[in-house]
């Protein structure tokens, strides 16, 4: 099954689109998803987002929560929480307020978790210290 156009959910509830899937396109989902198919497109929503091990992402993730089981080129910003579980494989940037990453994983990029949502502060600036006081030298005594 392939769909070329953008596909949206309006319905709160649980949505699950399987392993023979194959978008081209956007999603905009509310409540929770399972995709377990092929994207070559982006994901937008204020729900929970579980992608399946048998998921291939080609694009950017938005979403309140992500739980990720398949394979990801791309970034991923949730609001909440995302979850990068044993064998999953992703390509890009993550960003949230908690990580938590499984040992197995594949992860080519940066993260960014701030869970209090503060600014970075400045390193303190390092007063230069006067120098030392050299004491004189010995003289050695020749033969």
């Amino acid at each position: 099954m392939i769909m070329d156009t953008n596909t949206s959910a309006n319905h709160t509830g649980k949505n699950i689109l399987n392993s023979d899937v194959e978008v081209k396109g956007n999603i905009k989902f509310a409540g929770e998803l399972t995709f377990e198919g092929k994207l070559d497109g982006e994901i937008h929503s204020d729900g929970v987002l579980t992608l399946g091990e048998s998921a291939v992402i080609n694009g950017n993730i938005a979403a309140q929560s992500v739980v990720v089981r398949g394979k990801i080129t791309g970034n991923i910003t949730a609001k909440d929480k995302i979850e990068i579980k044993a064998k999953a494989e992703v390509f890009g940037d993550v960003r949230a307020t908690k990580l938590a990453i499984e040992e197995g994983v594949i992860f080519v990029g940066k993260t960014e978790v701030n869970p209090n949502k503060v600014s970075p502060t400045p390193l303190p600036t390092r007063q230069a210290e006067p120098p030392k006081s050299q004491e004189p030298a010995t003289k050695l005594a020749g033969r």
